[in-house]
């Protein structure tokens, strides 16, 4: 006789016995476990980029509204200047307190960076209070507002002390008025400043002008070499792609550097232009626009190329094929079977090249003339040498929302569910 043997135990949380409901809810703590594993392994790549990336510019942008140096060494005067209406010469309070201040912050050695922030305001207000605090220094001041006037008459200029009111208000819309050349009259209206004093929106424009035209020379420049490197026998196109990459080994000065002493006037370009008799006298190939842009072109043409490839790979030759077997004329067919298929590339390349641009510096620096300044450039300007970081910070604001926007429209126009065909 056969022994039966018992089937196991079934327990009652096993799979099989799970209704929808439960399942769905193992599911979800399954899926809630790997997220919480992933980001633990990504972690430390998050902090770093937070530390050495994400919160620079974040205080850069911050710098842009901020307005800290007047309220920091004069806070009485400031408060007090807050309360004055404008409608004459503040009071003997404000007098004594600005006295008082302008002696304190000059011992505490903040004076010049208090000088430093006016003088943005007014040119001629650095002179007026360094000059002050030191006359203030060596006088028994008993009547601070005669003390003052004494050492300089324009303490009893009211412009000079709305100039200051402005000063001590922090978030301030300064810089960001500024930066796009418009400013706040005495009115208190936001108006434009005179046509010798604007530049940022030229540069801006500027800007745009030369990373667009950088974008269309990259374009019809990488285009055939991609369709060159797509279609080519698999040897013959390591070989060229090696070319393509070879740039991304050498340093970027190095390579603009290189175009310094091909396009100057004596260099190799003119030498052999001249030589074989094309021109009378050396061409204008640097300090100026046209030098831009062969430079730019340049570094920037690898990363067009190989937007474009990446796309170009992946088309099978069998559509041009049946195209022509339909009855379609080769150049038609490649216009209207094989170039649709290669937006994708050219989007991604377009978008690329026209963003690294905008933010383009080292290159514009050393072949760009006067009239060729990027507002990296500009940036660059008032970081290093005018140490005016919250214009600076503007700046930047400008240039990171402006990108932002032309992201938006480019996901709009050309993003990837507009790429279909058919």
């Amino acid at each position: 006789m056969n022994a039966t043997v018992p089937a196991p135990a079934v327990s009652p949380t096993a799979p099989d016995t799970l209704n929808d409901a439960e399942r769905l809810q193992a599911y979800r703590r399954v899926k809630r476990r790997e997220s919480r594993k992933a980001l633990l392994l990504a972690a430390p790549l998050l902090l770093f980029l937070l530390v050495t990336f994400i919160a620079p510019i974040g205080t850069l942008l911050l710098r842009s509204v901020q307005n800290p140096e007047v309220p920091q060494a004069m806070p009485d005067a400031t408060a007090l200047l807050q309360q004055w209406d404008e409608s004459g010469l503040p009071d003997a309070d404000v007098y004594a307190a600005m006295a008082r201040e302008l002696v304190e912050a000059s011992k505490a050695g903040e004076l010049g960076r208090v000088a430093r922030r006016m003088n943005f305001y007014n040119p001629a207000m650095r002179s007026l209070l360094l000059k002050s605090a030191r006359k203030l220094k060596r006088m028994s001041v008993e009547d601070a507002q005669l003390a003052l006037l004494e050492v300089d008459g324009r303490w009893g200029d009211k412009e000079i002390w709305r100039v200051l009111k402005r000063a001590g208000q922090s978030p301030t819309p300064d810089y960001l008025l500024n930066a796009i050349d418009r400013h706040v009259d005495q009115d208190g209206d936001v108006a434009s400043l005179p046509p010798e004093e604007s530049v940022y929106m030229a540069a801006f424009s500027r800007t745009i002008w030369i990373s667009l035209s950088v974008t269309l020379l990259c374009l019809a420049l990488a285009y055939p070499v991609a369709w060159l490197l797509a279609n080519l026998p698999e040897r013959h196109s390591r070989r060229m792609m090696l070319l393509v990459i070879v740039p991304f080994w050498t340093s970027l000065l190095v390579r603009t550097t290189a175009w310094y002493v091909l396009l100057q006037p004596n260099g190799v370009i003119n030498s052999l232009l001249t030589g074989m008799g094309m021109v009378s006298q050396p061409v204008p190939l640097i300090f100026n626009r046209t030098g831009v842009l062969i430079g730019m072109t340049h570094i920037m043409l690898p990363f067009m190329i190989l937007a474009i490839y990446s796309v170009m790979k992946g088309i099978s030759p069998v559509y041009l094929r049946a195209a022509q077997s339909l009855g379609a004329k080769p150049l038609g067919a490649f216009f209207r079977v094989y170039v649709p298929q290669t937006l994708a590339g050219v989007g991604a390349g377009c978008f690329l090249v026209f963003v690294l641009s905008l933010g383009y510096y080292i290159t514009p620096a050393l072949l760009g003339g006067a009239g060729d300044e990027m507002i990296s450039q500009l940036i660059s300007i008032q970081t290093n040498q005018q140490l005016n970081w919250g214009l600076a910070g503007a700046l930047s604001a400008y240039l990171v929302i402006f990108t932002a926007i032309f992201y938006f429209i480019f996901n709009r126009l050309v993003g990837i569910d507009r790429l279909r065909f058919g």
